[in-house]
Parts: C-alpha cells; sequence; structure tokens
C-alpha cells in the first residue's frame, strides 16, 4: 500500500462490548494504517460525520447487539444523504448467516462474522485498500 490509509473503527448503537473492535484496531495500526476508534455507543450520524472529518479509506462497523440490519441500513441512508461514494464498508460481530444477503444488499463490502482470524481481517482490509487507490 502507498501512502498510510485512514480507517474508521465504530461501535455503532448502544452495544457496550468493544474489546474485539479495539484488538481489530490494534491489529490495523500495527499493519501500518491510521486507525481511527470512536469509541462505543455511536449513531449513524455521528459515525458518518466522523468518516467525513477524518477523511476515511473504509469503514469498519462492529456490532454485537442484534440491531445491525436496522443500524446498518441507517448508516448507509445517511452515507447516501450525504453523498459520501466509494467507502467501502465493513462490518463485523455477531451477525447471523441469514442476515449476510441483506446487509450485502445495503452495499456492506464484507461481513466479518465472530471467530474470523485478526489475519484475515487485516489482510481483507489492506485487499480493499489496495484495490481503492
Amino acid at each position: 500500500m502507498s501512502g498510510k490509509k485512514r480507517v474508521l473503527i465504530a461501535k455503532l448503537g448502544l452495544d457496550g462490548h468493544d474489546r474485539g473492535a479495539k484488538i481489530v484496531a490494534r491489529a490495523l495500526k500495527e499493519a501500518g494504517m491510521e486507525v481511527i476508534y470512536t469509541g462505543l455507543r455511536n449513531t449513524a450520524e455521528e459515525v458518518v460525520r466522523t468518516a467525513l472529518q477524518e477523511d476515511v479509506d473504509i469503514i469498519g462497523v462492529s456490532i454485537l447487539s442484534g440491531a445491525h440490519k436496522i443500524l446498518v441500513q441507517k448508516l448507509f441512508k445517511i452515507m447516501e444523504t450525504e453523498d459520501i461514494k466509494g467507502v467501502p464498508v465493513v462490518v463485523g460481530g455477531i451477525i447471523p448467516q441469514s442476515d449476510h444477503d441483506f446487509l450485502k444488499k445495503l452495499g456492506t463490502n464484507r461481513i466479518f462474522s465472530s471467530g474470523t482470524s485478526i489475519a484475515e481481517i487485516v489482510e481483507y482490509v489492506e485487499k480493499i485498500l489496495s484495490e481503492n487507490n
């Protein structure tokens, strides 16, 4: 990858568990990316505002609360309203396989279910960022 890529890691909704998001953020940072971590309990509006302010190259959303369908749909609607195009969105957390098609139809680039290796996440993020370079 040429130049330092900016990755936003966001905890969307009322989910209060962020250990996985912090581990992913650390791994991406160690892989040479600049990581902006939003902390807990963000609204879709806050995530989009941060993405715009920080001029990020990719948005990673972590959701463990079970509200992923509603929250990711809202995120994409706000991204559309704010005319954010070309910024890939990946989602991680406890996402049932039966919801993957729904999230992909919204525009999600990739879904990382619980148990996905950190190496696989880093490799995919590096790949998508190099493709969008």
